[in-house]
């Protein structure tokens, strides 16, 4: 899926506003067949915030708004990507220390399943030097033990990612909650690391269950009939790449 085009001939466009570049991108695949694709952009606010809202059903995290004059800058970010943000309420059933070996690093958060297994979603980082030690203090009366009074560890599950990483973490009692902002689901997990807002001392934390987070679907004015049963995703993935056309404009779409 190309969206910008940063040479041509040559020649470096790195300068070249981004109206242009995307002029020059368009006429490039102008013939271009798949699996080669051209991302989707418009001008018209009103279309963007509709692909906001229909589209997030196919998998996307939202759209990106790019300035039409902005040259390109290597290393910085001069877009804006605009993700969908909601907010569930979760268990904390781990942490792992800070990479500096002072703090909380990562806070590990769980859910309740139908069957009442509580099961881990994901994690809350990114906290400032006094928050990890505030965390620390916080957390503290929850962290189990064993029978010498030493902190139980757990082994977090290892991915491509993170072969090579540490994954152990500190267990949790499962005796608190917090609420924290988070953009999509994926797989049973958040798709990304999520946001600590508060804590909910106002919530049980066996309340806390898959059954009150958001399903994103598509609406049925993105497709030809509202056919029970039927998998609109492919139909939407389909519809994100256009080979040929495509007005330069400042609203594209975001997959991650």
């Amino acid at each position: 899926m190309a969206f910008d085009l940063l040479a041509a001939d040559g020649r470096s466009l790195l300068d070249e506003p981004f109206a242009q570049r995307r002029a020059r991108l368009e006429t490039l695949f102008a013939d271009v067949a798949p699996p080669l694709h051209l991302s989707r952009t418009t001008r018209d606010a009103a279309l963007a915030r509709r692909w906001f809202t229909e589209f997030e059903g196919a998998g996307l995290d939202g759209v990106v708004a790019k300035p039409r004059a902005a040259a390109y800058q290597p290393g910085k970010r001069v877009m804006r990507k605009v993700k969908h943000h909601r907010t569930a309420d979760v268990v904390p059933v781990g942490y792992r220390v800070h990479k500096s070996g002072t703090g909380v690093g990562s806070l590990l958060v769980g859910l309740y399943d139908a069957d009442g297994t509580l099961r881990g979603v994901g994690g809350a980082s990114a906290f400032s030097t006094a928050r990890r030690l505030e965390l620390l203090h916080e957390l503290e009366p929850l962290v189990e033990r064993d029978a010498a009074g030493e902190p139980v560890r757990g082994e977090g599950e290892r991915s491509r990612f993170s072969a090579a990483k540490d994954v152990g973490f500190v267990r949790l009692r499962p005796e608190r909650v917090l609420e924290v902002r988070y953009d999509q689901l994926e797989g049973g997990r958040f798709r990304h690391a999520v946001q600590f807002e508060r804590w909910r001392p106002d919530r049980d934390p066996a309340s806390c269950r898959y059954d009150q987070l958001e399903s994103p679907r598509p609406t049925t004015s993105t497709t030809r009939s509202a056919e029970p049963d039927r998998d609109y995703s492919a139909d939407l993935r389909a519809r994100l790449g256009c080979t040929r056309g495509g007005s330069p404009g400042i609203f594209g779409y975001s997959g991650g």
